[in-house]
This record gives structure tokens, sequence and C-alpha cells, in this order.
């Protein structure tokens, strides 16, 4: 009996522990796909958000939302999968840029 809650316990631990190394995942793919977008508002959003979905499916990631209003970028990006899914919404661009 106890060996079996210990188990459900690590169980729990291990299950916990992927749910924030997903997030931190998708935080830093967010990060990465906004700042890429903003480098390239020159080409127009097209360009720009190409860019950002090629960075972030190099991170094993992808981009479901992506705005470029002049230099500034809006980006989500989605990582992991099923229940351990998880989108984080990224801004980048110069000091003082549009809302």
């Amino acid at each position: 009996m106890a060996s079996a809650a210990l188990c459900a316990v690590f169980a729990g631990l291990l299950t916990m522990g992927h749910a924030v190394a997903v997030r931190h995942q998708a935080g830093g793919v967010a990060d990465l796909a906004a700042l890429a977008a903003a480098d390239h508002w020159a080409e127009g959003e097209p360009g720009a958000c190409a860019r950002a979905r090629r960075v972030a499916a190099a991170q094993g990631a992808e981009v479901v939302r992506c705005v470029v209003r002049g230099e500034v970028s809006d980006v989500t990006a989605e990582a992991g999968s099923g229940p351990f899914a998880v989108r984080v919404r990224a801004r980048a661009g110069p000091p003082g840029g549009a809302p």
C-alpha cells in the first residue's frame, strides 16, 4: 500500500515537472519567434511571420497567431501536445513601440 502511494506521488511530481518544462519551452519559443518577426518587420507581415514560424518549428513548436504592426510583433506560440499543450503570447519591438 505504501509503495503504491509513493508511486502515485512520484507520478504526480513527474507530471507537474513535465507541465512546467513545456510551459518554459513555449515561453522561450514565443519570445524567440516574436524577436524574429520584429527583426524582419520591413518584409511585411507575411515575411516576418514566416520567419517566426521557421524559428518556432526549429524549436519543436508552432506559431498559432502572428501579427506585425509597424516594428512591433505579437506572436502566440504553442508547445507540447495533448493535455500538455501550452500557448504563450509574446511581443517584441523597439522601446516605446505601438501598444
